[in-house]
C-alpha cells in the first residue's frame, strides 16, 4: 500500500509501507491513542458507577406492586393499582384495610411521612442540622408532641385501634426494607425509628398548624395598632380578615337541577403550599362495610375528602381564629404570673433537641393557664392558646365520614370533629346537596383575638367553644348550589362573636357566576370553572389606574405604553401577558402606601387577605382623611410599578410576562439540593396563571394542590388529580405523572368499581 497525494510539485511519491514507521509523525502524538484510551475508560466507570448508584439508591428502594406478600392480616387482600399507581386496597375487615394504607403509603411516602413528623416533633436538625433548629424551637414551644401524645391517648377506642392499624401497616413495610430505603435516608444517613399512633396524630396537628396559625398576624397588628392610627389600622385589618396568603380553597357542589344527569356533582380543589411529594396520597379502600375513595393526608388513615358508594364530600378552610396571645405579666426566673389581683404558677417544660454536627440545644419553656410562652423576653412574654391543645380540639372522625349514606349520619360524624374548622361540602346519590361548618370555634367574651390580649384580665379567657348545632349549615337550598371559598359563611346576627381569616368574596362570586351562567353541567366541564382565572379585583384597580390616567393626563410615554396595555386588559390573570403583572406591581406599591397611611413603617410587613376588599372600598368610596387626591396616589402607584418592572423585565410593559414572573418551581426538599442532578428531582420552573382572587387561587408558592370533581349520577365518571403524583421516589414512574395533566387543566379518571389494574400485590395471612 503506498501513497503520494502529498508528494511536493516535482519531486518523487514519498511511498510508506504498512510496517514502516513514519518518522514525520508529531512528537508526542504517540501518546494520543492511550490518552484517548484513558477518558474513554474514565467515562465508562463514571457511567457505570451512575448507573449503579441509581439502581442501588433509586431502583432498588422502588415498592414491589405485583406478586405475593405474606402479612399479618386477618385474611387474604388485594392492593391494585390503576394506570396513575394508586392503591385500590381490598381487604376482609376494615383494620385489615388501614394495616394495608399503612403498607401502601410507606411504599410510596416513607420520607415524606417520616419528615412530616420530625417537622411537628420539633426534630428536623437531628437529621439536616442547624439549618432546622429554628423550625424545632418554635414546634418545641408550641408543644406538639405533647399535644399529639394527649390526643391519641383519650381518642376513642374506635380510632384508637384505626391509627395503631396503620402504624402497623407502616412498620411492616419499615421492617422488612431495612436494607433498601428510599435515598433521602441514605443521602441524611439515618434510619427511621418505628411508627407510632402519636406520629399520625402529628401529622394531622402539622396540617392543623398550616391550617390555622394566625398569631403572627395579631403581633403584626398589635405592632401596627401601637404606632399608627387606630381606626385605620382596624379598617385595613379588620376581625375576620387575616393574613395572606393562607391556606385556602374552593369547593362547591351543584344540586341535579343544574346538572347534565340529574344528579348532583361535588367539586373541590384544597390550595395548599405546592410541594414534590404532594401532601394528598390518593387510595380505595374496600372492606365489608367501608367502600371509599379519594386522598388522605399523608402520614395519616382513612380519606379525608372523596366519596363512597351513597355520598361525596369536599372541604375548605375555615379560617375562623381558634389561637390567641395572651401578653402575661411574668418572673422569668421563678415562673410567677399575674391573674387579675393574683398571681399564678407557670408550668416548666424542658425539651433537649439533638442538633446534627453541633452541641446538643437545651430549651426551657413556662407553660401558663393560657398555654405555652412562644415568646419570653425581658419586656414582653406573649402565652398561646389555641384549640388544638384542648381535649377533643384534634379528632378523626374520617372513618364514620366514609360510612355515613345521608346527610343525618354526615353530620352526627362531624359532631365530634375537633379541628381544624372547616366547611365540608356535601353531596349524595338521591340528589341531596349540604353544607356544614364543623370544629371547635372559641367563644370569646370581650376581647376579640384579633391583637394579643391582657393576660392579666381574666374576661379575656375562652368561655367554651360554639355548639355543633349552632354552627352554620343548609341542606338543599333554593339555588340549587352550595359554594365555599374560605369567605365567612356566619350571618351578621350570629350568636357569637366571630374572629377569622376569612377570604373576600371574589372567588365565591365568581364560581357562582359561572355555575349560573349554563344551564346544565358534566362533571367534566367543571375543571373549567377549577382553572378560571379572572380577578374582578384586579380588573376594578386595572380600570381605576385607566380612568385616574385619563382625569390628570400626566405627560408621560411610558405611562402612556402601561394605561394602553391596561386599558386594552380583559381581566384574565394569564400567563404570557403583561396586564396582570403591570396591575399585581400597581397593587403591591398600592397596598405598601396604604398600610403606611395606617401606621408608619408597616408597608413591608402587612399582607392581610382583606387588602384587596379594604383597598377596592378606599377606592370607590374616597374618603378625605386617607388621601387627599386618589387619582395622583394612583398614578404614582403606576409609576413605581413600572420602575420595579422594568428591573425585572425590561422598559416596555407591554412586553412584560406575567408568567415567568409568577413562575412556579417545586423543589424536592432533599434530593434537589443535590449539585448537578437536583433539578431532576423537581418541577419547573414554569410559568403559571392565576392570582390570588382568582379561582384559581395562585401567589407564587399556594395554589390548587388537589383537584377532584365526583359525579354523583355515575361515580366512574369522576376525575381526581395531584399536582405532582402518586410516589415520592423518582425512578417510580409516577413521581411526577400527573403533572402534565394537571398544568394543562386536565384531570384524570377516579375509578372506583371498575378498576383496570395493571399491577397486583396478593397478600396472604402469615
Amino acid at each position: 500500500m503506498s501513497s503520494s497525494e502529498n508528494a511536493p510539485n516535482g519531486s518523487e511519491p514519498v511511498r510508506v509501507t504498512e510496517n514502516a514507521p513514519n518518522h514525520s509523525e508529531p512528537v508526542g502524538a504517540s501518546g494520543a491513542p492511550w490518552l484517548l484510551r484513558v477518558i474513554n475508560l474514565s467515562i465508562a466507570v463514571l457511567l457505570i458507577a451512575v448507573l449503579v448508584a441509581a439502581f442501588w439508591y433509586g431502583w432498588r428502594p422502588l415498592p414491589e406492586t405485583s406478586g405475593q406478600l405474606s402479612a399479618p392480616v386477618s385474611g387474604e387482600a388485594r392492593i391494585a393499582r390503576d394506570a396513575l399507581g394508586v392503591p385500590h386496597i381490598q381487604a376482609s375487615s376494615q383494620e385489615d384495610a388501614i394495616f394495608l394504607e399503612g403498607y401502601a403509603m410507606a411504599q410510596d411516602r416513607l420520607w415524606q411521612m417520616d419528615a412530616l413528623r420530625r417537622r411537628a416533633s420539633g426534630e428536623l436538625a437531628e437529621i439536616v442540622g442547624p439549618v432546622a433548629l429554628p423550625s424545632d424551637q418554635e414546634a418545641r414551644r408550641m408543644g406538639l408532641q405533647r399535644i399529639a401524645d394527649a390526643q391519641a391517648e383519650s381518642a376513642r377506642p374506635e380510632d384508637r385501634a384505626a391509627f395503631a392499624a396503620f402504624a402497623r401497616g407502616v412498620n411492616f413495610f419499615i421492617e422488612g426494607h431495612r436494607n433498601r430505603l428510599p435515598l433521602e435516608f441514605a443521602l441524611l444517613n439515618y434510619d427511621p425509628r418505628p411508627w407510632t399512633a402519636a406520629d399520625s396524630w402529628l401529622a394531622g396537628l402539622e396540617m392543623y398548624r398550616t391550617l390555622t396559625s394566625t398569631w403572627r398576624n395579631e403581633i403584626l397588628k398589635g405592632t401596627m395598632l401601637a404606632k399608627g392610627d387606630p381606626a385605620k389600622v382596624n379598617f385595613l385589618m379588620p376581625a375576620t380578615g387575616g393574613s395572606d396568603p393562607q391556606p385556602g380553597s374552593n369547593a362547591w357542589a351543584i344540586s341535579g337541577s343544574r346538572s347534565a344527569t340529574g344528579k348532583p356533582i361535588l367539586a373541590s380543589d384544597p390550595h395548599l403550599e405546592f410541594a414534590i411529594p404532594s401532601p394528598w396520597y390518593l387510595v380505595h379502600l374496600k372492606a365489608p362495610g367501608l367502600d371509599v375513595t379519594g386522598a388522605a393526608i399523608v402520614g395519616l388513615p382513612g380519606v379525608i375528602i372523596g366519596h363512597n358508594e351513597h355520598i361525596a364530600w369536599g372541604v375548605t378552610n375555615l379560617e375562623f381564629d381558634v389561637q390567641d396571645l395572651y401578653r402575661e405579666h411574668m418572673d422569668l426566673r421563678s415562673g410567677r404570673y399575674q391573674i387579675g389581683d393574683k398571681q399564678e404558677q407557670a408550668r416548666p417544660e424542658r425539651d433537649v433537641i439533638q442538633v446534627k454536627g453541633a452541641n446538643l440545644v437545651v430549651l426551657t419553656n413556662w407553660v401558663t393557664r393560657h398555654g405555652p410562652l412562644l415568646f419570653a423576653g425581658a419586656e414582653q412574654q406573649y402565652a398561646l392558646r389555641w384549640t388544638a391543645s384542648d381535649p377533643g380540639g384534634l379528632t378523626f372522625p374520617f372513618l364514620d365520614v366514609a360510612r355515613a349514606q345521608d346527610w343525618p349520619a354526615f353530620r352526627a360524624a362531624l359532631e365530634r370533629y375537633g379541628g381544624p374548622g372547616q366547611n365540608f361540602i356535601y353531596a349524595d346519590t338521591q340528589g341531596g346537596i349540604g353544607w356544614q361548618v364543623a370544629g371547635h370555634l372559641p367563644i370569646r367574651k370581650t376581647c376579640g383575638g384579633d391583637a394579643p390580649s391582657d393576660g392579666t384580665r381574666p374576661e379575656c379567657d375562652w368561655a367554651g367553644v360554639i355548639p355543633f348545632e349552632e354552627l352554620p349549615q343548609t341542606f338543599n337550598p333554593p339555588a340549587g348550589m352550595v359554594v365555599s371559598a374560605n369567605q365567612n359563611p356566619f350571618p351578621p346576627n350570629f350568636a357569637y362573636p366571630v374572629a377569622g381569616n376569612f377570604g373576600s368574596t371574589y372567588r365565591m362570586d365568581r364560581i357562582r357566576a359561572l355555575l349560573s351562567a349554563r344551564g346544565t353541567w358534566k362533571a367534566e366541564d367543571m375543571l373549567a370553572v377549577q382553572t378560571d382565572v379572572y380577578s374582578a379585583f384586579d380588573h376594578f384597580l386595572a380600570q381605576q389606574v385607566v380612568s385616574a390616567y385619563d382625569h390628570q393626563k400626566p405627560d408621560a410615554a411610558a405611562l402612556q405604553d402601561a394605561v394602553d396595555t391596561l386599558r386594552q386588559w380583559n381581566g384574565r390573570m394569564e400567563k404570557g401577558k403583561a396586564a396582570p403583572m403591570l396591575v399585581t406591581l400597581v397593587f403591591e406599591q398600592l397596598r405598601k402606601l396604604v398600610a403606611e397611611r395606617a401606621s408608619i413603617g408597616s408597608g413591608a410587613s402587612y399582607q392581610s387577605r382583606s387588602a384587596p376588599r379594604m383597598i377596592e372600598k378606599l377606592l370607590r368610596e374616597r374618603p378625605k382623611d386617607w388621601f387627599p387626591n386618589y387619582d395622583a396616589l394612583l398614578l404614582r402607584c403606576l409609576t413605581g410599578a413600572l420602575e420595579a418592572g422594568q428591573k425585572l423585565q425590561g422598559s416596555k410593559a407591554s412586553r412584560w410576562d406575567y408568567g415567568q414572573y409568577r413562575a412556579l418551581r417545586m423543589i424536592n426538599p432533599i434530593a434537589g439540593r443535590l449539585p448537578f442532578l437536583g433539578r431532576y428531582f423537581d418541577i419547573g420552573p414554569v410559568p403559571m396563571s392565576g392570582g390570588p382572587t382568582t379561582v384559581l387561587q395562585y401567589t407564587g408558592g399556594l395554589g390548587p394542590s388537589l383537584r377532584m370533581i365526583i359525579d354523583l349520577g355515575d361515580l366512574e365518571h369522576s376525575f381526581a388529580n395531584l399536582a405532582t403524583g402518586e410516589s415520592g421516589q423518582r425512578l417510580s414512574s409516577h413521581y411526577k405523572d400527573q403533572w402534565d395533566a394537571y398544568y394543562a387543566g386536565r384531570s384524570l379518571p377516579m375509578p372506583f368499581a371498575k378498576v383496570d389494574a395493571g399491577e397486583v400485590l396478593v397478600v396472604k395471612p402469615q
